[in-house]
This record gives C-alpha cells, structure tokens and sequence, in this order.
C-alpha cells in the first residue's frame, strides 16, 4: 500500500564608479509615497500559538484519498493516540545545522481536522512543502507555521517562531489518488529570520545520479513498531537510486520524472532500515544544500522489505514553483498588478489584476518627477516595492515598505543615471535567489547589477562583450517566460521589431543565452510593451503590449521558449492610450 507522509502530531552598497550607490541621501525629494500597503489580515500571535498547541494535542491526517492514505499516523482527531514525526535510523541534529526547517501546523476545530507536516524556508516569506499537506486545507484561516527551533512544540513553541500564512498554492496538476505532482509553497504574512536553502535548478543532473549521498530532514517516526513522540528534529542520509531501481519496486506507481527515490533497500524491520516515515511529509531531501526532494509517499509502517522513501523531484517543478516564491504584487495575491501613469495629470495609478483584465485604478498621487517607475521586490520581504527614476537628475530611489513602521522607506540607490537607456529589474539573474538589476549605458553596453537581498548592489559585470543593446526600444523583464525556474529577458528591436527572448542561465558570468526570436512586433504594432511578472497567476510570465490607438493586450506566457512563448492575445482595455509610464 502506498501512503504519503504528513502526520497528525502531539505534543548597492558599494560604489560602481561613482554611479551606484547606497544612501538615503536625496530620498526626501524623491517623494511622493506610495499609499499604504493594505493589511493582510494576520491572526493574532496569541491565535497562531494557540493554533500550534491545539494541532499539537491532536491526531488526524493530511492528504487523504479513497484510494491511498496519506504517509501519516492514521489516528481520528479524537483519538487519544500520540502520533509524532520521526525517521527510522536517523539521528538527532540541531535548527543551526539545518536553519531551513520549518514547522508547518494546521488546525480546523470546526471540521475537527488537525495535523502536521515539514517543509523548508526558500525565501523569508515562502515555504516549500508537500501538495498533499496543502489541497483542501484553508492554511490562512486555520494554519501556523514555526521556524527557528529544532524542537516540537510541548506546552510552549521552544524558541521558535510562529507566522501566518497569507495564501497557498500546489501544483495544478496534483493527485491525491496518486500523489503525483506533490508540491506546494505556502506564502508567509511577514518574513522569517530563517536561512533559505535553495531549490535544484532545472539543469541539475549529478544531485540525482544513483549513489549520491542525500540527507532527508524531518520530525517523522522513528520506528515501525509505535508512534511515540520524539521532541527533536531528525536527519538520515541515504544514497540516491535509479529510476529503474525505483520502479522494480513500485511499478506504475513510481512516476519516472516526477519522483525520485532514495535509501537502501528496507529490510522489513527498524533493524537495518534507514528511511523517511509519516510525519517528515514536505520536509526537504538535501544534496550539496539544494533541495532536491519533497518528500512524498512511501509504504505503510515505513519499513516494508525492499522499500525506498519516495520524493518529489524538485528539478521537475523548479519551473512551476520558482514563480510562487518570487510573486510580489501590489494587491498581495498571486496575480502581477499593473502601474501606469497618465502622461497629461502625471497622476500614478494601481490597476489590480483580475487574471484576464484589470480592476478600477487606484490613485497614487502626482509622479511627475520620475521617468522610469519599476515593480520589485528587491529585499524579498514578499511586500512590492518601487525602483524609480527621477527626471531631472537621473537618480535611481528604491522605495520599499517598512511593516513595522506602516510606512514607506526611500533609499537612493544610484547616481546619475540620466542617460541610461534601459533599467530592468528582472529577477534572480545570478542563481542566488536575490534579485538583480540590468542597465544600459549610452554607448549601448548592457550591465548586470547582483543584488545582496537588501535593496544594495555587488560589483558591476557586463552582460557579454559587445555595446550593441540600444538596438532594442524594448528591454524588458520580470520574471521566467521559458519555465526553467530562471528569470529572462524579452528585448524588441528597432529597426525591424523583431521580439526576442534572451533565456536566463542562472550564472552570473554569462546571466543569459543566446537569443531566439520569438516574434515581430513594429512600433506600429505595438507602441509599448510591458512586463510586470505573472498577470495571469499561472505561475508563468507575461507581456503587456498596447497599440498606438491605446489598446493594451495581454499575451499569456506559455514556458515554451520558441515562437509558441505566448498564448493568444486577450484584450484587456482600450483606454491605455492615455500612460506614459507602464511599471
């Protein structure tokens, strides 16, 4: 019998040659403010502890289907039985070794549902977990997760640290009769002061090769024979297997691709077993500190001759996953928002995405002095934030919400950046989960800023060799339009409008590959072209382009890197005529 694993449980700093720069010199006139950003509505911390200690004081389970229970004590909600999460053969190991781990505890008192699953922080506002712990549960209203502790929580949350959780998402295509497609990311309410570890990129190959040494991390049970409570984060190595391996003893259930398998084979007891068990769902499986694996499903009891603990390949879903933990938007869903500015009033507005159209604009107030206004999210606290330029002067601010003020930071961030032609803020350029910058110079040499995660900048790398990107009127980017998990490019040329895709490759020496052409769109086509990430909210990123008579169109990203990159267009207004700022 194959069984998934939750458990219901008890008890720019430095100067680039004078033209970046970080200071607060200059904010005041920098001004105006964005409006406040709204509440997202977070419990209590008095609500979210309660909500811990009552999961913690009951047993159900998580991700439950007529067909395959999930890998979780099988206990009612009043069941007076202790089920705790361990792993058998593990060993005891510390929050410092392993910072990333978090805590993920649900409880539903009206529906009488309670239970626990692992994950892992990815950002310091995003867990990476099971789908199975994620589908059918209303984390917002009835969830809690703590971090910073290596500890289950026994009476009190044992230093750790309690967050909401603001909304939720799993792969589209999960199952719960087959538990195909396991993976999910929870978005925080405020970032956590945990470490992040990374995801495996979409390219990785050796991580998975068979006989790789891999560490699973998790609160699972540690025996077969009994689900006694066990108050310490475990961790077990075992050696990665072949999907052939995998099959031979899972047959059709074993998904070649989507799943990966790991440890010796089990040998029928605890005695000479060393495997996940019910409980450790969502936590990470480990190689060279990138998650590899979520771990998944297994046999029941954990310990079935010749069984291997099952993962969710986590290079598979790098490309759907990735978008959720860079989703930043205005309106605090999982939907891009688009910035506009009316080129007479110079009045800012904040149009809230709808999916396929726009909602009634939001009045920001008077933007005249900027000429270049960028969404981003460049401290990656999961609140939007702005990267402007001002008009007379060409100074870059970067302005970013403060949660525990209720208001709006200015720092400026570059110098004299009057005659740059292009500034994009695209995304993770680099490979380390922080966001970068892109400019342009006058003599057409295009330059990669890392960003340090906290609005600063590293040294400046030039993109290529050559100074030939002022061929483009249009650069633009935010986000990942071939699904590969990595953040791209979309640059249109001049002369003849051709559109081209420049495919992020993660690696800040040489940050994009080779360009393709993916379209041709003149400027009689198309007078403006946006990007503001992932309008739609299918974890894909998109492109806005207006006509000149001011419609502006919406072309759905496809994560296909060929001419298929966008679906068809949908009309989403034709009183666009009237921006002059698209952000």
């Amino acid at each position: 019998m194959r069984i998934a694993l939750p458990v219901a449980a008890a008890g720019v700093a430095a100067a680039i040659g004078a033209a970046l720069l970080t200071s607060s010199a200059g904010a005041a006139s920098a001004e105006p403010n964005p409006p406040a950003v709204p509440s997202a509505g977070s419990p209590t911390l008095a609500e979210l502890e309660q909500r811990v200690l009552g999961a913690a004081a009951h047993d159900d389970t998580a991700g439950v289907s007529s067909a395959k229970s999930s890998y979780s004590g099988s206990a009612t909600a009043d069941s007076s039985t202790t089920v705790d999460a361990k792993i058998i053969g593990g060993t005891t190991t510390t929050i410092t070794t392993a910072p990333w781990m978090a805590q993920l505890w649900y409880q539903d008192e009206t529906n009488g549902v309670y239970f626990f699953c692992g994950g892992s922080v990815v950002s310091p506002t995003k867990i990476l977990t099971a789908a199975h712990c994620v589908q059918g549960y209303n984390w917002k209203a009835y969830g809690a997760i703590v971090t910073g502790t290596s500890q289950l929580p026994d009476g009190d949350l044992n230093g750790g640290t309690v967050t909401a959780v603001q909304r939720q998402w799993n792969h589209p295509s999960y199952s719960s009769r087959t538990i195909d497609n396991d993976i999910a990311v929870l978005t925080l309410a405020n970032p956590v002061k945990a470490t992040p570890i990374k995801m495996a990129t979409s390219t990785e190959t050796a991580a998975y090769a068979a006989g790789t040494s891999a560490k699973v991390y998790g609160w699972g049970r540690t025996s077969s024979t009994n689900q006694d409570v066990s108050e310490t984060l475990k961790t077990a190595t075992l050696p990665m297997q072949s999907d052939a391996t995998c099959s031979g003893f899972y047959g059709a259930d074993y998904v070649k691709g989507h799943m990966v398998c790991a440890g010796q084979p089990a040998s029928g007891s605890d005695s000479g077993t060393t495997s996940a068990c019910n409980g450790d769902s969502g936590g990470p499986l480990v190689v060279n500190n990138r998650v590899v694996g979520v771990v998944s499903w297994g046999v029941q009891d954990c310990v079935a001759k010749g069984a291997y603990s099952v993962f969710a390949k986590v290079r598979t879903y790098v490309g759907a996953t990735y978008p959720r933990i860079d989703d930043t938007n205005l309106s605090l869903d999982d939907k891009a928002d688009l910035w506009v500015r009316n080129s007479s009033t110079k009045t800012g507005y904040e149009k809230d995405s709808k999916g396929t159209s726009f909602g009634a604009r939001e009045s920001w107030g008077n933007w005249s002095a900027f000429n270049v206004v960028l969404q981003n999210d460049l401290n990656r606290d999961g609140y939007q934030d702005l990267l402007v330029r001002r008009s007379s002067d060409g100074d870059v601010f970067w302005k970013h919400w403060v949660p525990a003020s209720g208001s709006w930071a200015t720092t400026k961030v570059a110098d004299n950046w009057k005659t740059r032609t292009r500034i994009v803020v695209p995304g993770d350029l680099t490979g380390d989960y922080l966001p970068d910058l892109v400019s342009v110079d006058s003599a057409g040499k295009a330059w990669l800023y890392p960003g340090k995660g906290n609005g600063t900048f590293g040294s400046r790398v030039q993109i290529g060799t050559g100074s030939g990107w002022n061929q483009y009127n249009v650069l633009v980017g935010h986000g990942d339009f071939s699904g590969d998990g990595k953040a791209d490019l979309i640059a249109r040329t001049g002369s003849n409008g051709y559109v081209y895709l420049y495919q992020g490759t993660g690696k800040s020496s040489a940050p994009f590959a080779s360009r393709v052409k993916v379209r041709t769109w003149s400027g009689s086509t198309y007078n403006k072209v946006a990007v503001v990430g992932d309008v739609s909210g299918d974890g894909k990123a998109d492109v806005l382009a207006r006509t000149p008579g001011g419609t502006l169109y919406l072309y759905k990203g496809t994560g296909k890197a060929t001419s298929e990159i966008f679906a068809t267009r949908i009309s989403v207004g034709t009183d666009f005529k009237q921006y002059d700022i698209f952000g």
